[in-house]
C-alpha cells in the first residue's frame, strides 16, 4: 500500500510503498477515507525528543492519528460484531481491551498499548490502518468522513475544556488558534462561556475563530493580548488555555493570566522549556495540564456530531492525495491561514 513515511527530521515525507497491514484477532482493518494532519506530528518530525520524555520516532514510521474509514476486514474474534463496509472512527492506540485502563476508555494508559507510527502499528498517513475493537466507534449516517477525521482534534479540545473546570458565564482567553485552539473555542461555547476570545499570530486564523464559537478575536502582532482580552470581556478572563505547544508558550499563559486563574496547557510542546515559576505562585495561578481524551469524550463528539448539536465542517480548509501531501505537511510547519488539511487517499 502507499504510505508517507518518515525519513529523518528535518526531511519531508516520502510517499512510497509499504507492508499491508492485517488484522489480528481482536482488530479491524480500515481502509482510511480521511486523515487529518495534527500539529503533533508537525512537531514530532522537527524536534529531538529527549529521552524517556516522549515516543521516539524512528526513519521508516507512518504517522497519522486523526482518521476515519470503512472497515475492509473484521478479525476473527469479531465476527458478527463488526462487518466489512462499517464506516468508523477509532481512538489511536490500541491496548489490550481488558485492563482497567482500557475499561476505563484510556488504552492509551495500558501496559501492552501499541501507538502510532511505532514499529508495531502504522498511521493512517496511509491507505489501510488497524484499529482496536475496543477503540473503534461507528459512526451515523449524516456523519461524513471528514467529519470522522475530526472526532479526535474534537476529542482534544472536549478534555481540555473539561480539565479547566469551566462554568456558565466565564471569560475565556485561547491563546492560539490553530485546530486545537478552535476546538477549544467550540466546548467553551457550547457549555456556556460568556467570552471566548482567542488570540494568534495570524490575523486571518484568529479572525476565524468566531466562525466556532470564539466571540473575538485578537491580533497578536498587534495588540496587547492580556489588555485587550479585558477590555472585551469587562474584566481579565479567569481561564486560559494554552494551545500552542511551542517553547515560550507555557510562560505566555502565565504572563496573560490574572491572580487565580485557572491555565490549562493543552499544546504540545516536544521541546525542552522553561518557565518563571515565581510569576506563576505570585499570581496563585492554577495550572493544569490536558493530554488527550477517553473513549467516552470520542462517544460524546459523536453523538453532538451525528445530531448536528455542533458545526465544525469549515474547519477544514484543504484536502490533498499522497501527490501533493509531502508537500503539503511541509507547508503547515509555517504559519499561515490553514486550519486543518485532510489526507484523503484516494
Amino acid at each position: 500500500m502507499k504510505a508517507a513515511v518518515f525519513k529523518q527530521r528535518g526531511q519531508p515525507l516520502v510517499i512510497e510503498a509499504v507492508p499491508d497491514p492485517a488484522p489480528l484477532a481482536n482488530e479491524l482493518l480500515l481502509k482510511v477515507a480521511a486523515c487529518g494532519i495534527c500539529g503533533t506530528d508537525l512537531h514530532w518530525s522537527e524536534y529531538e525528543i529527549p529521552e524517556g520524555t516522549w515516543r521516539t520516532l524512528a526513519p521508516g514510521s507512518v504517522m497519522g492519528h486523526e482518521f476515519a474509514g470503512e472497515v475492509v476486514e473484521v478479525g476473527r474474534d469479531l465476527k458478527g460484531q463488526w462487518k466489512v463496509g462499517d464506516r468508523v472512527c477509532a481512538q489511536p492506540p490500541l491496548g489490550c481491551g481488558r485492563c482497567p485502563a482500557c475499561l476505563a476508555g484510556r488504552s492509551y494508559r495500558c501496559q501492552r498499548v501499541m501507538t502510532r507510527a511505532s514499529n508495531k502499528l502504522t498511521g493512517a498517513y496511509a491507505e489501510f490502518t488497524r484499529v482496536g475493537a475496543a477503540e473503534t466507534l461507528r459512526l451515523p449516517e449524516s456523519v461524513d468522513y471528514d467529519l470522522g477525521a475530526l472526532v479526535e482534534p474534537l476529542a482534544v479540545g472536549l478534555a481540555a475544556v473539561r480539565r479547566a473546570r469551566l462554568s456558565q458565564g466565564d471569560a475565556v482567553l485561547i491563546v492560539g488558534g490553530g485546530p486545537v485552539g478552535l476546538s477549544v473555542a467550540l466546548w467553551c461555547r457550547f457549555f456556556g462561556a460568556r467570552h471566548v476570545i482567542v488570540s494568534d499570530l495570524v490575523r486571518a486564523r484568529a479572525e476565524r475563530a468566531t466562525e466556532f464559537g470564539a466571540t473575538a478575536a485578537i491580533d497578536a502582532t498587534k495588540e496587547d493580548v492580556a489588555a485587550r482580552a479585558k477590555q472585551i470581556a469587562g474584566e481579565a478572563p479567569s481561564i486560559v488555555f494554552d494551545c500552542v505547544g511551542v517553547p515560550g508558550s507555557m510562560q505566555l499563559t502565565i504572563d496573560y493570566a490574572p491572580n487565580y486563574a485557572r491555565i490549562v496547557v493543552v499544546g504540545l510542546c516536544m521541546a525542552q522549556d522553561s518557565f518563571f515559576p515565581a510569576r506563576a505562585i505570585m499570581k496563585e495561578l492554577d495550572l493544569s495540564f490536558a493530554f488527550v481524551y477517553t473513549k467516552a469524550d470520542f462517544e460524546f463528539v459523536i453523538e453532538m456530531l451525528g445530531r448536528e448539536r455542533i458545526d465544525p465542517a469549515g474547519l477544514v480548509t484543504d484536502h490533498v492525495g499522497f501527490d501533493g501531501f509531502s508537500a503539503a505537511f511541509e507547508a503547515l510547519k509555517r504559519p499561515s491561514g490553514q486550519i486543518k488539511v485532510l489526507l484523503r487517499p484516494d
